[in-house]
């Protein structure tokens, strides 16, 4: 018997992101229940693309961007804004800090002797991703994904033990060089948030394989797209014209969105994918497959 088509799959915010009277909320109701799937950005990422030899964010978004990962250990380091409070410190922002490549490349070279003096360098691929060579020998500890840590007390995501204390020892000294920078004044005059930390996470070596069942996909995600790049799988730019063209095996990457957004904006468009079977998959892992048919189902109207 033939293996039945992957669906078209829309990936989506949290399920509780979405009020009780979005018009989502009408497709669930009619909609089957399946089991749930992975948790969160990465867990997502991870379940779409099967990486042979680990999963290593920071090299796989390096090659995408500058090509020249090899085999080398990398790590990432986003510029981010950290917020103290009471209780020690939140993490408020990674990446995502509207700089300039000029500015984000001039606050890295005022970084540079923190990494210098340990024997790494400061790359700058874009100005919301940046990224650490770690030469050989230099034991990377577990750091938290920015996804993990946003809000939450720095105190419970800094990397522990002896491996982590070279790390935190960086992390200080860098937040030191950038509370003091000019630029992060200037940034202040014009109503924006300083970029007073680094974040470090993804590290690893670049994989030498990465699988994908999905035919395509619709994102503007950087470590989406070179997961896929590496999978061989094409990533479209996300537009209404390009989530019109969608089809069986697609996924289409709305989870980074505002629910409001999906339910405004992009509605006209997502109401025409109900058309062909649909795969609705929640961040928060609940998942539900919709059929055209489904909208026969009137008497199940309530919202879920």
């Amino acid at each position: 018997m033939a293996e039945a088509a992957r669906p078209l799959e829309l990936w989506l915010p949290d399920l509780p992101r979405f009020e009780p009277d979005h018009p989502l909320r009408a497709w669930l109701a009619r909609a089957d229940r399946i089991d749930d799937g992975p948790r969160g950005f990465l867990g997502g990422l991870a379940a779409y693309f099967d990486c042979a030899d680990g999963f290593a964010p920071a090299a796989l978004t390096r090659e995408l961007l500058a090509g020249d990962a090899g085999e080398a250990t990398w790590l990432s380091a986003d510029p981010a804004w950290i917020q103290p409070d009471l209780n020690g410190a939140r993490l408020l922002a990674c990446g995502q800090m509207q700089l300039s490549l000029d500015e984000a490349r001039t606050l890295a070279d005022a970084l540079q002797p923190v990494f210098a003096d340990a024997g790494m360098v400061l790359e700058v691929g874009t100005p919301d991703r940046w990224h650490v060579r770690v030469p050989p020998g230099i034991a990377l500890p577990s750091f938290a994904s920015p996804d993990e840590a946003l809000g939450e007390n720095l105190v419970q995501h800094l990397p522990e033990g002896a491996e982590g204390r070279r790390w935190r020892v960086i992390l200080t000294e860098a937040q030191v060089l950038l509370h003091q920078h000019p630029l992060n004044a200037q940034r202040r005059e014009r109503g924006l948030p300083p970029v007073n930390s680094l974040w470090l996470w993804g590290g690893g070596h670049l994989p030498t394989k990465v699988r994908s069942e999905l035919k395509a996909c619709v994102s503007d995600d950087v470590l989406l797209g070179a997961l896929a790049a590496r999978a061989g799988v094409d990533v479209v730019p996300r537009t209404p014209e390009a989530i019109a063209k969608a089809g069986t095996g697609w996924l289409i990457d709305l989870q980074d969105l505002q629910a409001g957004e999906i339910g405004g904006a992009w509605w006209p468009v997502l109401q025409r994918l109900a058309a062909a079977p649909l795969q609705l998959s929640f961040a928060s892992g609940e998942r539900w497959l919709q059929r055209p048919w489904h909208r026969l189902r009137f008497w199940r109207g309530g919202r879920r």
